[in-house]
């Protein structure tokens, strides 16, 4: 062969050759792509990024009933985050809370949903998270829980009882959109690691899946497709909307951990997504509370009592305040005398918001001492410095009685721990303490009665 069909021959091996890099290079860079997007679905940056932190870095510290438990670095730095795992590594921290080094993680890291994350999804997110993600070499302080739990050997025990670690499987009686939202709210979306109620030893009561949960300080609602007591009152449209932006006219708006998991993962779900979402939450076998009379957002008519407070001057204790003068000084320039809001609805109607219409009155009160933050254009400030614990009781049933539900209440204790951070003692806590001090007690009373036994073998008596 001569020199030129040599050149014209390497000329085209040399062009397959740098087209089948660019072919891989872009398969990689698809593949981390949407390992970004599913990592958004599962909403990793909320909890592994402390406020003013770098993303992914850790840090923040997440409450439970037995302590705080510190969110890790899951940057791929080699030092202090995830930089030196395998995929094989990787995927049992994401499914099965197995770290690297084999230490348990605890199930705030919602290992048990994300069980059922498919395993090409677990390469995405592997790719994305050691491929997009800058590295911090930055250690978060560690988790520091008391005694018996800060064993992670525990969960070893508790992972045998709860975790079923199998990926989800298609339905094949239901549709492709069905089963792409039964895969998103049950894996990545890990819905029900906030909306299921849990048990004594802090397991999900999965006969009650999706029926409402605490996350302490606030509560996550029944979101299954009961027509009172859940969603099922709401039309698919109004659950894509409100999952997009955090607001359904009529229904309610998102605040605390749901607003954060609207800001930060759900409003960036593709339109197919978010509504393979809802229309499977409208599929959800539904879940009665016998507490509730009517939907949470069926409360309220435009109705006022400025003629209690019209020509009377203030008490010299301002914690003497009636409900309606602490209405009227505090919320009334934004929701209006008679709580309907504004004319362009850009702040809410308190009239139909499930915000004054459930039960639990935990988030009412977290609303009114925190305020709601979210993307610029949703501001509402928080009334902690200027409202004692008495006022923002007296501010919460007027708002529950008047616009609300009376069977709801809000009591100066109540408002008080709230505002400390403070939950009353767990009792899985107490359980397993009492726990440990019994069988520390058996222990001894073991040892005392095999010396005795002991010593009168050898015709000794215990002084």
């Amino acid at each position: 062969m001569n020199a030129g069909r040599w050149r014209s021959v390497g000329a085209v091996l040399l062009g397959a050759g740098a087209a089948a890099v660019t072919l891989v290079a872009g398969a990689a860079d698809a593949l981390v792509e949407r390992g970004e997007y599913l990592a958004r679905a599962g909403d990793c940056i909320a909890c592994h990024t402390a406020p003013g932190g770098q993303p992914m870095a850790g840090g923040l510290a997440l409450q439970s009933p037995l302590g705080k438990i510190i969110s890790t670095n899951i940057t791929p730095s080699r030092t202090h985050g995830i930089g030196n795992y395998t995929l094989a590594q990787f995927t049992d921290a994401l499914r099965r809370g197995i770290r690297a080094d084999g230490a348990r993680l605890y199930p705030a890291m919602p290992y048990t949903s994300y069980a059922k994350v498919s395993d090409d999804d677990g390469r995405a997110l592997y790719a994305y998270f050691m491929q997009g993600v800058a590295a911090v070499d930055r250690a978060p302080p560690p988790t520091q829980l008391p005694f018996p739990f800060n064993i992670r050997l525990s969960m070893l025990a508790w992972n045998a009882l709860y975790l079923d670690d199998a990926p989800y499987r298609d339905d094949p009686a239901k549709g492709a959109q069905w089963n792409r939202g039964a895969y998103l709210v049950q894996g990545l979306a890990h819905c029900s690691a906030c909306h299921t109620p849990r048990g004594p030893l802090m397991a999900e009561d999965r006969s009650r899946a999706l029926a409402g949960g605490e996350v302490w300080p606030w509560y996550a609602p029944n979101i299954t497709s009961h027509a009172t007591s859940g969603i099922g009152g709401w039309s698919q449209a109004e659950l894509v909307e409100y999952l997009r932006e955090g607001h359904a006219a009529g229904k309610s708006q998102a605040a605390g951990p749901m607003a954060e998991a609207i800001d930060f993962s759900l409003r960036h779900l593709t339109a197919p997504d978010l509504d393979a979402i809802a229309g499977y939450l409208k599929t959800v076998a539904p879940v009665a509370d016998p507490r509730v009379q009517r939907p949470a957002y069926a409360w309220g008519a435009p109705t006022d009592n400025l003629e209690s407070i019209r020509g009377l001057p203030w008490p010299r204790s301002h914690d003497q305040l009636t409900g309606p003068q602490i209405y009227d000084a505090y919320c009334a320039s934004c929701h209006q005398a008679q709580a309907q809001g504004s004319f362009d609805g850009g702040l809410p109607s308190l009239l139909h918001n499930a915000a004054l219409g459930r039960n639990d009155s935990n988030n009412l009160v977290m609303v009114v001492l925190q305020g709601l933050h979210r993307h610029p254009d949703v501001h509402m400030p928080g009334f902690a410095a200027e409202l004692s614990d008495g006022q923002v009781a007296t501010l919460g049933n007027y708002l529950l009685h008047q616009w609300g539900n009376p069977d709801a209440s809000v009591t100066v204790k109540q408002v008080g721990q709230l505002r400390a951070g403070t939950p009353g003692r767990s009792f899985l806590l107490t359980l397993a303490q009492l726990g440990m001090a019994a069988a520390v007690l058996l222990l001894i009373i073991v040892v005392v009665f095999l010396v005795r036994r002991r010593n009168r073998k050898h015709g000794r008596s215990m002084p």
